[in-house]
């Protein structure tokens, strides 16, 4: 089988996931997180995008049902023993044969926890799940459970971040050896991409950042390539991934000259990032460390232009997106715990002199001061 953990991190991740359900006193689990599936058991598949199931009992026992595109893709990919298919067939409801397999696991009755908030649920299978369980079982909203156990990473999974911010690095000196003026943003983004998978990485959860001139000014990707200018402004935000695991790191790069605005925002930028990696500790909470953000930039009058988050949990992430659910915003009660990896990025788009910078590197929390798994340097880059 193509597993990337030992039996014994899948058994202790089991048992971690089980005196959970029994604090929250939940006979079974539904599992629809494709995330949830892969940090239990291994599982590694897209066919989230169909309806599919991992139903976790209380006492330990689990059952997988899928398409028949999957099965053997669970089979070769998971410690899943037990594999159930439902049948692709014009009006198939698969909640039907979902309901029919808790019951053959004679969980009628029973107080079953759902995960709700997921992509691998989509709102009409939501829909179509409740109306299967409402007089069938206790449904709870289980969403985020899985979660929050996969916050903390164990010494494998912070090794497999290690090498994706190895990857990140590479990938980032890849791009600079393309930057120039002239240059077409679809070699640098041929070079990132080469650089992550050359050095064993996969896919990442979502499409890398790219865009200079105007749309270095954007958070996210877009169709269309564009040539860089002489002076010129490129932005950047990417991810080396290694067995699915993410470091991202983000960039403004200059071509020719700096600005006296892109130096002044430059140095806001690193002021920032230095005061969230100082609050990156025990003693913060999420919310501790979006208000580190939001006091160094408001010190630089810069509060119009910066976000309203500044960073996210990261680890082991599927399509549409590589952020995890807990996210550096105001007022974030959860706290900063040993062995969490955390991305923090420093974005300021000013649409008034059409000037961006961003600044953003992924860290490895401990009992002390936070350990940037980056190896790249933070200088502002003017090529």
């Amino acid at each position: 089988m193509a597993l990337h953990f030992a039996p014994e991190e899948f058994a202790a991740r089991r048992d971690r996931l089980m005196l959970c359900m029994a604090e929250n006193k939940l006979d079974a689990l539904l599992l629809f997180s494709q995330e949830s599936m892969y940090w239990l058991t291994g599982y590694d598949t897209f066919g989230f995008c169909f309806f599919q199931c991992l139903v976790v009992k209380q006492d330990g026992s689990m059952v997988l049902m899928t398409r028949s595109a999957d099965l053997r893709q669970a089979r070769h990919t998971s410690t899943i023993e037990h594999i159930v298919q439902w049948t692709d067939r014009e009006n198939a409801n698969p909640a039907v044969d979902l309901r029919n397999l808790l019951n053959d696991m004679d969980l009628l009755g029973a107080r079953i926890g759902v995960e709700y908030q997921t992509h691998g649920l989509t709102a009409a299978n939501g829909r179509k799940l409740d109306e299967q369980l409402n007089s069938f079982a206790k449904v709870i909203d289980a969403s985020g459970m899985v979660d929050r156990l996969r916050l903390l990473k164990s010494p494998a999974e912070a090794d497999y971040a290690r090498k994706a911010a190895a990857l990140s690095d590479a990938i980032y000196d890849a791009a600079l050896e393309q930057v120039r003026s002239n240059a077409n943003e679809a070699n640098i983004l041929a070079a990132m991409m080469e650089a992550n998978f050359l050095g064993d990485g996969d896919f990442p959860a979502n499409e890398y950042i790219i865009g200079s001139g105007p749309d270095a000014l954007l958070c996210r990707y877009k169709s269309g390539r564009r040539q860089l200018h002489k002076n010129d402004q490129l932005t950047l935000e990417w991810s080396g991934v290694y067995r699915h695991y993410h470091a991202p790191m983000m960039r403004t790069v200059l071509t020719g000259k700096a600005t006296k605005r892109h130096e002044e925002l430059y140095e806001a930028a690193h002021e920032a990032l230095m005061a969230v990696e100082a609050a990156l500790t025990p003693a913060s909470t999420f919310g501790d460390v979006f208000e580190a953000h939001a006091k160094a930039l408001e010190a630089h009058s810069l509060t119009r232009h910066r976000l309203n988050a500044c960073g996210y949990s990261v680890g082991a992430r599927f399509t549409p997106s590589w952020m995890d659910p807990q996210m550096f915003y105001a007022g974030n009660t959860e706290r900063i715990e040993p062995d969490m990896t955390l991305f923090a990025h420093m974005i300021i788009m000013d649409s008034e002199t059409n000037t961006a910078m961003t600044l953003g590197q992924t860290y490895l929390t401990t009992n002390g001061p936070a350990e940037s798994l980056s190896k790249s340097s933070l200088d502002l880059v003017i090529i």
